[in-house]
């Protein structure tokens, strides 16, 4: 009887941590690219369950904060007049940094909603790297298993007429 009750309890447990991982924030892909030499866009792509009141966004570098959509948060203050974050619609947090220090640097974006937890996605952007930030640059990055599809595609056509 008592280990009925405790299978029960368990799995009364992960059903509940099922639903609330299920219908939790997510972020979904980071891309960026360069708008001049030196300044950096980077896009947080998430999602959110349906029905969900605007969350909160931020992009850190360790503990230093660059710049944060909740008002109760105050920026590193190297980043004042260098970074800024924005929520935009189709779920889309925007950083824009200026002065991009050559070599690599990492970026990490944080999603809140309420009182869900932190959704976050860390990527290393290298600044030789970069590329400008056009329709191109995002297809690239956005899309890259779709552009290589389409570009293998005519490939096989020809295998296949061989």
């Amino acid at each position: 009887m008592h280990q009925r009750r405790k299978l029960g309890n368990m799995f009364v447990l992960t059903t509940m941590l099922l639903i609330g991982f299920a219908s939790a924030q997510k972020v979904i892909q980071l891309s960026y690219c360069s708008i001049d030499e030196d300044h950096l866009r980077m896009d947080c792509k998430y999602s959110l369950p349906a029905e969900s009141p605007e969350p909160f966004c931020k992009y850190t570098q360790g503990e230093r904060l660059f710049d944060t959509t909740f008002p109760d948060e105050e920026q590193h203050a190297p980043f004042k007049k260098r970074a800024r974050v924005r929520l935009f619609p189709g779920n889309n947090c925007r950083l824009l940094f200026k002065n991009l220090p050559n070599g690599k640097s990492n970026f990490t974006c944080n999603i809140k909603q309420g009182d869900s937890a932190i959704a976050v996605k860390t990527s290393v952007v290298e600044k030789k790297l970069l590329l400008p930030c056009s329709a191109w640059s995002v297809l690239l990055q956005s899309c890259s298993r779709l552009l290589l599809t389409l570009m293998t595609f005519p490939m096989l056509l020809e295998i296949h007429w061989l």
